[in-house]
């Protein structure tokens, strides 16, 4: 059952349009890619989706509700949580102090909020062992899995990831694709905008191919490899 539904999706920066006519759903439990080169409009999708970029849609909605017109706040109430490219944990914060800022939505109820991050702590041992360390002396990987934990601290319905293995060699990479199928058997909805192809496709139940602001294609790994549609869109091709 899709949860997300996107109906004729624009992004305008000035008079240039990054996204052109998106239509775009995702089903519960499921790990659905966005794929596409440099300035396909993939993070600008995932960017107006969060309400953190000016956007026009005919049709926005979530779990049935209209959210067209909500802040980025409120779509965050709801349940869409976005952990952008290039990570942005807070530097000169903790860990831990990171991860509460996550909870925000939990902070009157301290109970839940404790409990969460118990959990967060067991799902990453290495955030537990560095809690009182200064986010900016973390390595890469270690931000990225802050920056997933901090996400779920909020215990979103959706979760999109911008560019998840951006800048991170090539065993962490392995490591946080590892925990975004463990997120999926953990019963979480992901949105993955992914420029390392073979990584996941690997992880992928569906896929949509973005080139020029547009989805050129869509359908399961098998169906696209098929069609040879993932190498015509990183290629330019229509």
């Amino acid at each position: 059952m899709a949860i997300l539904n996107i109906k004729n999706l624009s992004v305008n920066y000035g008079p240039v349009t990054a996204v052109k006519g998106v239509d775009l759903s995702v089903e519960k439990g499921k790990i659905i890619a966005l794929l596409g080169s440099n300035g396909a409009g993939k993070s600008s999708t995932v960017n107006a989706i969060s309400g953190l970029v000016d956007h026009h849609a005919e049709q926005m909605t979530f779990k049935g509700t209209d959210i067209l017109n909500l802040k980025t706040e409120l779509r965050s109430k709801k349940g869409l949580t976005l952990i952008p490219e290039g990570r942005r944990v807070f530097p000169s914060l903790t860990v831990q102090e990171n991860l509460l800022l996550g909870g925000y939505l939990l902070k009157s109820n301290k109970t839940e909020l404790n409990s969460q991050l118990e959990q967060m702590y067991t799902l990453f041992p290495i955030l537990w062992e560095r809690k009182a360390q200064l986010a900016a002396t973390l390595s890469g990987g270690q931000q990225q899995q802050l920056a997933i934990a901090r996400a779920l601290m909020s215990k979103p319905e959706i979760m999109m990831f911008d560019e998840p293995s951006l800048g991170l060699a090539p065993q962490i990479v392995e490591t946080i694709f590892d925990l975004l199928l463990k997120l999926k058997g953990d019963g979480n909805t992901l949105l993955v905008v992914e420029q390392n192809v073979g990584m996941v496709l690997d992880i992928a139940d569906y896929v949509y191919v973005m080139a020029n602001g547009k989805i050129r294609a869509k359908g399961t790994v098998s169906e696209l490899e098929e069609t040879k549609a993932i190498k015509k869109a990183y290629m330019g091709g229509e």
